[in-house]
C-alpha cells in the first residue's frame, strides 16, 4: 500500500461543466468543502480560509477548464497553534471526464507528497486526509446532484 498518495474515483451524476464548477470556483468549493475561502481561484495565486478553528492554505498550481485543477495545501493541520508554513505542502488534483454512456462525469482525486511531511505526523494526515477524501466525495456528490 502507498504511503505517499491517496487516489479517490467516483462517478458524480452530473455534467462535466457542473462539477468543474463545484470543483473550479472557490465559493461553490467553500459550500461543499464546508471552508471559508478569501477569495477566487487562480494559477498562481494563494487562498486561505478556515474551517472553525482550523486554517488553510491553498496555493493553485494549474487550472485546465472543465479538464484538470490542482493545488497545494498543509494536509490535516489539526492543532491550531503550529505554524505548519514551513513543511512541504502535498498536491491535491482533479481530474474530470466523461462517463462513458454520457452518464455524469469521472471524476478522480489524487492527494500525493505525504512521504515528504514530518515523520511525526506523516500517517495521521495520511489517514485523516484518505477519511476526509471520501467523506468529501460524498458532500460534492449531494452538492452537484
Amino acid at each position: 500500500m502507498s504511503t505517499d498518495r491517496i487516489e479517490k474515483r467516483v462517478v458524480l451524476r452530473a455534467p462535466r461543466s457542473r462539477v468543474w464548477r463545484a470543483i473550479s470556483d472557490a465559493k461553490e468549493f467553500g459550500t461543499w468543502f464546508r471552508i471559508k475561502l478569501d477569495g477566487p481561484f487562480a494559477e498562481g495565486k494563494t487562498v486561505r480560509g478556515s474551517h472553525g478553528q482550523f486554517k488553510v492554505e491553498i496555493v493553485v498550481e494549474r487550472i485546465e477548464p472543465e479538464r484538470y485543477f490542482s493545488y497545494r495545501w498543509h494536509p490535516y493541520p489539526n492543532d491550531p497553534k503550529v505554524d505548519y508554513s514551513t513543511e512541504p505542502m502535498t498536491l491535491v488534483e482533479f481530474a474530470l471526464e466523461d462517463a462513458e454512456g454520457g452518464g455524469g462525469t469521472v471524476l478522480t482525486i489524487v492527494e500525493s507528497g505525504f512521504d515528504r511531511i514530518p515523520l511525526a505526523r506523516r500517517a495521521e494526515a495520511f489517514r485523516m486526509n484518505d477519511g476526509g477524501w471520501a467523506g468529501q466525495i460524498k458532500n460534492l456528490a449531494a452538492y452537484v446532484a
